[in-house]
């Protein structure tokens, strides 16, 4: 409908024009993605394995501190309700452990 001008849209000075808006966009897009990778990745993820760990380092110290509670007072069912059996019981396990961890050791 309209003829187009010259000097207007479409011509090689204005496609020179937006090529380097667009390229530098493009570099600070590229810089700051990189950036972003170098920097806030590694972060995230040392924060997610901090955040974790913790979380189940708190589930678990509970979790073993009952079930020793647990198999202590099983070993007080099965020896008829004599605890001091029980802590013999115990004793001794630990005894014949440490003697053997106490044989492998370096000196």
């Amino acid at each position: 409908m309209y003829a187009a001008r010259p000097g207007g849209p479409g011509t090689p000075e204005d496609d020179d024009m937006s090529d380097w808006t667009v390229d530098a966009a493009d570099a600070v897009e590229k810089y700051v993605a990189m950036l972003r990778d170098r920097t806030v990745e590694p972060a995230h993820s040392i924060t997610r394995i901090a955040v974790f760990g913790l979380l189940a380092v708190l589930i678990a110290l509970p979790a073993l501190f009952l079930a020793a509670i647990g198999v202590f007072r099983l070993v007080v069912i099965i020896e008829q309700g004599y605890v001091w059996a029980a802590w013999f019981t115990f004793s001794g396990i630990f005894l014949i452990v440490g003697g053997l961890l106490w044989t492998m050791r370096n000196p």
